[in-house]
């Protein structure tokens, strides 16, 4: 029988230089591709049949295993050797069933390290108490804030909490000079790619400066105000239209136009005609209303082309009647769907459409409304996660193909201010985004696409800017985990992450005993802030000539090969070698 103690006593030897991922989707397979290729680590991938059905082809990236079990559970942990492994990484979608292998796995190796991928964050934060030496994540929760920053042409939409101060990227001219901590970017190169921690930080446009709240009588009266004004629901003679054009099809009213030209048409004849009897415009077109609804009047001395003209007008009567009446109950009834869908709202100008309410949609729906912005949200599957909170916070909502036109006409995206494609699907991502363009060519969108070659020929190829992975933005901070280092956020920079993280000096490392500015190097490592061993409070913008000691806390922002190499110098000689960060050193940047 196969029990945690003799598994454990079986397979208990060195640890050798792999890491279990748990997964089959985006997120585990580019998890697997940097733990491989840029910190030179095997990976055994772990799947069951239906998973792999799906799955991104792993076999094409290098130091990959892939064990494809029928079930994941205490046996298809130990085919993956993870009593040998360096940690755990559980990517599935799957919050339970996530929780049941890390506990099946803290069972068989106690001292294991994990990385689970929660949705529920909030879950998640007791569960890492409980499990030790552990760390959950969301990927929709990371990348998010990053994707509303983009569609609202905003520079970075999370605050970063850093030593008891909130920071924020910001451009430069936006902030005090006091404010600024660090420079960040250099967008304005005009290379392909933007100079990330430049080695003049006065070049940087893009800065990471500490959030100021404001509490003056004037700025909080026009806060308030303008919070009213976009609350304000004015009704429009435009808007109007726009809703009956929504419950009403668009058969229906050209058929009712049709009939309405006709009856006009007829009027302006009889007025220009008999002027004797018929006097005026609006005389012609009473007498034609009065024939058309109340049955023509017999009159053999009218010329023949009258009698033609009353008997047009008579069979238009016939059909007015019916097409009206249908045109109530269609109305009718698309209203009572609207109701229960939760969108019956009158359309606004200046709004976002969101298609996909999956996981990452659903983070993003919450963020637009928690800043009040106004969005209108699109999915094909009635039972998608966000489509339950869509309706609760009454948030327009289409249920129908967002790779249709005739879709997103009916969300308006020709007058809306930006349009997000988030759904998990690469082609209706694509198509949504071209449709969108069609109906409005300034349209400002943005694209979720897992592939980065796709991505890169669209931006070429379509003019579409704005494309992004989500499995790319996130991936750095499961990896980062992993390794149990000391990341406090991430900074997206196009297609490009920055590392907010704390390392510790260890005794008799390379660092111990030198000066903060060996902590710096352009394009890879900027420390902000030193906490020495003993004090509280951290030491903002250090100077460069302070003298580094063992147990002292460097915060930095670095790239992740930045990090890597100042993991390897803050090392301490008693310190445990990270397999990681050498394998770091010796991959391709």
């Amino acid at each position: 029988m196969l029990t945690p103690s003799s598994v454990v006593a079986n397979l208990r030897r060195a640890r050798n230089n792999h890491f279990v991922v748990n997964g089959a989707d985006g997120l585990a397979y580019r998890l697997a591709e940097q733990l491989t290729t840029r910190y030179g680590v095997d990976v055994v991938v772990l799947m069951t049949p239906d998973q792999k059905r799906d799955a991104r082809d792993f076999a094409e990236l290098p130091r990959v295993r892939v064990v494809v079990v029928d079930r994941v559970d205490e046996r298809a942990l130990v085919k993956a050797d993870l009593a040998t492994a360096l940690g755990l990484a559980l990517a599935v979608q799957d919050d339970v069933g996530n929780i049941h292998v890390a506990l099946q796995a803290r069972e068989l190796v106690p001292g294991l390290r994990l990385v689970v991928r929660m949705y529920n964050s909030h879950l998640g934060r007791g569960i890492e108490e409980l499990l030790g030496n552990a760390r959950v994540l969301s990927d929709a929760e990371i990348a998010s804030p990053a994707l509303v920053a983009l569609a609202l042409d905003e520079v970075n939409a999370a605050p970063l909490p850093v030593g008891g101060r909130t920071l924020v990227v910001a451009r430069r001219a936006e902030v005090a000079p006091d404010d600024v901590v660090c420079g960040l970017v250099d967008t304005t190169t005009g290379g392909t790619a933007p100079d990330l921690l430049p080695a003049d930080p006065g070049r940087a446009d893009l800065v990471l400066a500490e959030a100021r709240v404001t509490s003056s009588v004037e700025e909080t009266v026009v806060s308030v105000a303008r919070t009213v004004q976009r609350s304000a629901r004015r009704w429009r003679l435009s808007a109007v239209v726009d809703t009956a054009r929504t419950l009403v099809s668009r058969q229906f009213r050209i058929a009712v136009a049709v009939v309405l030209l006709i009856l006009v048409g007829a009027g302006f004849a009889f007025a220009r005609t008999q002027a004797e009897e018929v006097h005026s415009f609006w005389d012609g077109v009473y007498v034609v209303l009065v024939n058309a609804l109340g049955g023509p009047q017999l009159n053999a001395d009218l010329p023949g082309w009258q009698q033609v003209l009353q008997l047009m007008v008579s069979l238009a009567g016939v059909a007015l009647v019916p097409l009206v009446t249908a045109m109530v109950v269609e109305g009718l009834v698309n209203a009572r769907l609207a109701v229960a869908q939760g969108r019956l709202s009158l359309p606004e100008a200046d709004h976002v459409v969101l298609v996909g309410l999956g996981n990452v949609g659903t983070r993003v729906l919450r963020l637009l409304y928690d800043r009040d912005v106004p969005l209108v949200a699109i999915d094909v599957n009635e039972q998608a996660r966000g489509v339950p909170l869509a309706r609760e916070l009454g948030i327009p909502l289409i249920i129908g193909d967002a790779s249709r036109e005739s879709t997103l006409r009916s969300a308006h995206v020709q007058d809306c201010r930006a349009l997000m494609t988030l759904a998990s699907n690469d082609v209706i991502n694509l198509e949504a985004a071209l449709h969108g363009r069609n109906l409005k060519p300034q349209l400002r969108v943005l694209v979720r696409l897992f592939d980065g070659d796709l991505a890169a020929r669209v931006r070429k190829t379509f003019s579409i800017r704005f494309t992004r992975s989500v499995s790319y933005l996130a991936a750095p901070a499961f990896a980062e985990a992993l390794m149990e280092r000391e990341v406090i956020g991430t900074i997206s920079v196009e297609r490009r992450v920055l590392l907010v993280a704390e390392v510790v000096v260890g005794p008799g490392s390379a660092l111990d005993g030198q000066r903060v500015a060996v902590v710096d190097a352009a394009g890879a490592v900027r420390a902000i802030a030193l906490a020495e061993f003993g004090e509280p409070r951290p030491l903002w913008r250090p100077a460069p000539n302070r003298t580094l000691k063992a147990r002292d806390r460097i915060t930095v922002v670095a790239t992740r090969d930045g990090l890597s190499r100042l993991m390897r110098q803050a090392a301490g000689t008693g310190d445990d070698v990270d397999p990681i960060a050498e394998g770091a050193g010796a991959a391709a940047p």
